[in-house]
């Protein structure tokens, strides 16, 4: 696996480093539905470090309602990062064990300033535009036909694996929709996927999950809200469709508690979102304990710009696993930066002829 840990922590902190932050609103082409609600706008904020003439940059992408450090005191924390940043990015990382979208920024923005493009974290294939990283495709909740609608356009743009969001509708309309794609598409053609972001009721989480079966589902994402884990224990091993923790890792923080989580839910799958459960570090905890007990996993992002999810990729692709991930946020924003990040045929690829929006660093320093 790729040292990033030994890679950041070997760099040298330079006494003329200056750090500074800036907020920053992502608003979404079309509202994003999910069973928490719809979404308009993302909050995001980017840390900027500067040493002479280098210059790096990483993305904090807290999560409103969902991240463990949505908090009054964020921004204070991030005031007291620029201030402290001589500390390097070790002590940093410790001391931030509370917000870990924090952590994942501090991890990008030294990568970023050590490397000779800043927007060149980890070099690969991937970088070179000689592989790029199988996606799912994302179907946020809505109406049947605009579900359908989005389920089409996924399949015509050439996407072989689909994660439909569900939970809000009535779920037999949900189903409706899963008997149409299976019954043109088998789980040969097309894999799907599906989240519920928590929205069953216990009491009747089992009997949906043997209906879902059915249709030669992939996995299904949190079927009942975190932190039930007895009852989640229970329906691991009870399920006749493959479950994937997501936002049961939030705010788990330690390794022995991520152990306990583990051992005692045994889900088929994990769900890794670095701005979630800090960063490259916080993943890789989940990525050896998973392997301890047999658990495989994917990486997805957490509504980053492209700054963020840039990262994400880069240190995906490291990792070589080979299932589908969920890194087909990109172009859900009016209000994204250009970059050569795009996405063909159900693959993210880094398009190395295409370049980074002019003076993106300079414009994002305050």
């Amino acid at each position: 696996m790729h040292n990033l840990r030994g890679k950041i922590y070997l760099n040298l902190i330079a006494i003329s480093m200056k750090a500074s932050y800036r907020k920053y609103i992502l608003d979404f082409k079309v509202p994003g539905g999910t069973s928490r609600g719809i979404l308009t706008q993302k909050e995001t904020w980017f840390l900027v470090l500067k040493d002479r003439s280098k210059s790096g940059i990483g993305e904090c992408a807290i999560f409103r309602g969902l991240s463990a450090d949505d908090c009054p005191e964020y921004e204070d924390k991030l005031k007291w990062v620029c201030a402290n940043i001589q500390l390097g990015p070790a002590k940093l990382l410790s001391a931030l064990t509370d917000f870990p979208s924090i952590q994942f920024g501090i991890e990008q923005a030294f990568l970023s300033l050590q490397s000779e493009d800043p927007f060149i974290l980890i070099d690969s294939d991937f970088t070179k535009k000689k592989a790029g990283i199988e996606i799912n495709g994302l179907i946020w909740m809505g109406t049947e036909a605009y579900m359908q609608e989005q389920i089409g356009k996924k399949i015509e743009q050439g996407f072989s694996c689909l994660k439909l969001k569900i939970g809000a509708l009535d779920f037999s309309q949900e189903i409706k929709l899963l008997a149409a794609i299976r019954k043109q598409y088998s789980s040969d053609e097309i894999t799907i996927r599906v989240d519920a972001n928590g929205a069953f009721k216990t009491d009747e989480a089992l009997d949906k999950l043997k209906i879902l079966a059915q249709y030669d589902l992939h996995s299904i994402e949190q079927p009942i809200k975190a932190g039930n884990i007895d009852d989640m224990k229970e329906l691991c091993g009870l399920t006749p469709l493959p479950i994937a923790l997501d936002e049961e890792l939030i705010g788990v923080f330690d390794v022995t508690s991520k152990e306990k989580v583990l051992q005692t839910i045994r889900p088929q799958y994990i769900i890794l979102k670095p701005s979630l459960v800090g960063g490259f570090a916080g993943c890789r905890d989940w990525i050896n304990l998973a392997a301890k007990f047999d658990i495989d996993w994917w990486v997805t992002s957490a509504l980053e710009s492209n700054i963020g999810l840039n990262a994400i990729a880069q240190w995906t692709y490291s990792l070589g696993n080979k299932l589908p991930q969920g890194l087909g946020t990109g172009s859900l924003f009016d209000n994204n930066f250009e970059s050569p990040l795009n996405v063909a045929d159900g693959t993210l690829f880094y398009n190395s002829a295409a370049s980074w929006q002019d003076n993106l660093i300079e414009q994002l320093c305050i």
